[in-house]
């Protein structure tokens, strides 16, 4: 069964664009890894500054491989731990969902 990792971001409204340039920027960084089945980056439309990340995979596994090697250069935007950006969300939770049913 699939599992699904939602990560929900707090982000004020004047650090909106700086997030989704920096997504955009990174586009395709988990695309072809092992066990990666999709993702969306969700914008607020009304009444919050929650951003969510939707990523889905094959298994837990696939997941923490992801992010014991690639995904870690991947919250970096690409960048050395030096010098790291200042991060666009003040608040960040992961959640973790498994797919019992779909379409």
């Amino acid at each position: 069964m699939s599992i699904v990792k939602i990560n929900v971001l707090t982000v004020p409204e004047e650090q909106r664009e700086t997030l989704e340039k920096r997504f955009a920027a990174r586009a395709g960084s988990v695309e072809g890894s092992d066990g990666f089945e999709g993702f969306e980056l969700l914008r607020p439309l009304e009444g919050t500054d929650t951003y969510l990340v939707y990523t889905r995979w094959r298994a837990e596994e696939d997941f923490q491989n992801w992010m014991s090697g690639r995904g870690q250069g991947a919250h970096r935007g690409g960048a050395t731990e030096g010098e790291r950006p200042k991060p666009a969300a003040t608040d960040s939770t992961l959640w973790t969902f498994e797919v019992i049913q779909q379409a």
